[in-house]
């Protein structure tokens, strides 16, 4: 049995768009928490011979900002401000600080050693062989809700492109944002070049099975087998696989009530000390008032993330449960990246915990590798067409598609038929590329499958909604300039204003032909 752990790194577009609390600071704490804790570990590992095939995406606008000049800038002023915090802090709180103090200091050397970049580092480290990257779509944009075909397309186009020119090669796997899946998604996905895509485990569990015959693909309604435990063709697709979410291990990680985040020792994410925004105290134990919470003690935390590594490679061993193991069978846990080290302070730890364990476990269990390596071993004989949905809330649209983003669709769905109308022509004029470039660059954007799922949940509504309406504000302009020859001139001016603020995929023109089948 093979084991593939899938870690999906997203933020949406945040530099020049202010600094805190949802601008560049959003993003310089998850490097801080996360991007940066991750490659410390993986490096470790390495350096002490333990594989650790994780297979990890980034999204291109995440990519795009992470490589960013104003990224590098940005996270030097954020160490600054993260120090200041532990001078500030009263000396009571003693030895506390001088953990956080040796913690931030040791990242900040760790991010000037890998000259601000952290795209190439993790690059490096694929170029080496020890982790898979993947991609995906541009923006995160929800593709089963797209109005057009040219804007998936264009959404994965890019995606592509900009995986190629970040990490100097094309990505074999890709994360459909929010894992949404409508029949059909696997025929742009191969058009765009990509091999295989994560689901989750009601979308195979309720779609129809198709079993192989020779080359061919017949369905054999409930005879087929519909194990999470295994890679599937998606529908009638030669070129595509998908791979699904193992429920179990996934909610052993994932449920702060079920899982292993919710333990007492563990840092407390949400109890947390202004001005500075230094964390002090643990979780203490379920249920427990934010103002009765015990003090932090990374000792005992970080044993404990030892502990439980060891456990859920133990528990690795057991899947399925009571069903004999396949011989082509694989184990996908797939998570959001920022799970580990933001929410989940220990969860770095507790990955190289848990590859050491996997690592010191008898040969013939379970087996670590990244999701390429695995589709190589086993290529996949049985295929499945997925049911359409996400990993969402209720599993189908309605995190991203209800009463209150309904808005959202109606003003995206006239702006991407409105762009598509203009683009053939505008191509075509010296003049008006550039407008047009920016135009798709706002477009994208707007797209961005963030803005609906924060005015779900509720949270910073405002935000959402402003970046949303902004983004399509500013399409619109160009757009309107286009359609005029007496506007481009006015259009161009834009766009460049425009462009310092937005400065992203650079080669969006290229990617926009490609949309349109040139």
């Amino acid at each position: 049995m093979e084991f593939v752990l899938a870690l999906h790194s997203h933020l949406p577009y945040v530099l020049n768009h202010g600094r805190w609390p949802h601008g560049s600071d959003w993003l310089c704490e998850a490097a801080l928490d996360t991007y940066l804790p991750l490659l410390e570990e993986l490096e470790q590992l390495a350096k002490e011979g333990t594989p650790a095939p994780v297979t990890i995406g980034f999204t291109p606008v995440l990519a795009n900002q992470l490589a960013s000049p104003d990224f590098a800038r940005e996270m030097e002023e954020f160490f600054t401000q993260r120090l200041a915090a532990c001078d500030e802090v009263p000396a009571s709180v003693g030895p506390l600080v001088d953990f956080w103090r040796s913690r931030f200091k040791r990242l900040q050397t760790l991010f000037r050693t890998i000259d601000r970049d952290l795209i190439s580092a993790f690059r490096r480290l694929q170029e080496r062989g020890l982790l898979e990257i993947i991609g995906s779509a541009a923006t995160h944009g929800y593709l089963p809700l797209l109005a057009k075909d040219e804007s998936i397309r264009l959404q994965l186009a890019v995606g592509q492109h900009e995986h190629r020119r970040l990490f100097g090669v094309a990505p074999q796997g890709c994360w459909l944002p929010e894992c949404a899946y409508r029949p059909g998604i696997e025929k742009f996905l191969a058009e765009a070049g990509f091999r295989y895509f994560f689901t989750d485990a009601h979308l195979a569990h309720a779609g129809t099975p198709l079993v192989a015959y020779g080359e061919e693909m017949h369905f054999k309604p409930g005879n087929a087998p519909r194990s999470p435990y295994r890679a599937y063709r998606v529908s009638r697709s030669k070129k595509v696989a998908a791979f699904v979410r193992d429920p179990r291990s996934s909610m052993q990680i994932w449920s702060r009530h079920q899982g292993y985040p919710g333990d007492e020792a563990y840092l407390e994410f949400h109890k947390i000390r202004w001005p500075g925004g230094l964390k002090l105290w643990r979780v203490s134990g379920p249920n427990v008032d934010l103002g009765a919470k015990r003090p932090y003690e990374p000792r005992v935390a970080f044993e404990r993330a030892a502990s439980h590594a060891s456990h859920f490679a133990h528990l690795l061993e057991t899947l399925p449960d009571g069903k004999p193991r396949e011989r082509d069978g694989v184990i996908v846990a797939p998570f959001d990246t920022e799970l580990f080290g933001h929410w989940w302070f220990e969860g770095p730890d507790f990955l190289a915990a848990t590859y050491r364990a996997l690592r010191a476990r008898p040969k013939g269990t379970t087996r670590a590798v990244t999701a390429s390596q695995h589709l190589e071993a086993h290529p996949p004989k049985v295929g499945l067409q997925l049911a359409e949905g996400s990993w969402g809330a209720n599993g189908d649209h309605s995190m991203w598609l209800n009463d209150r983003t309904a808005w959202t669709w109606k003003r995206l769905k006239p702006l991407e038929a409105a762009f598509w109308k203009v683009a053939p022509a505008a191509l075509k004029k010296p003049a008006a590329r550039p407008v047009l470039a920016q135009a798709a660059r706002e477009l994208l954007l707007a797209q961005s499958s963030d803005w609906q799922f924060i005015i779900s949940t509720g949270a910073v509504v405002d935000y959402a909604e402003r970046r949303f309406t902004q983004h399509c504000d500013d399409a619109e302009r160009l757009i309107d300039a286009l359609k005029s020859k007496d506007s481009l001139e006015t259009g161009a001016r834009i766009a460049d204003e425009l462009y310092k603020r937005d400065a992203l995929f650079p080669d969006v023109l290229a990617q926009v032909v490609e949309a349109l089948g040139g």
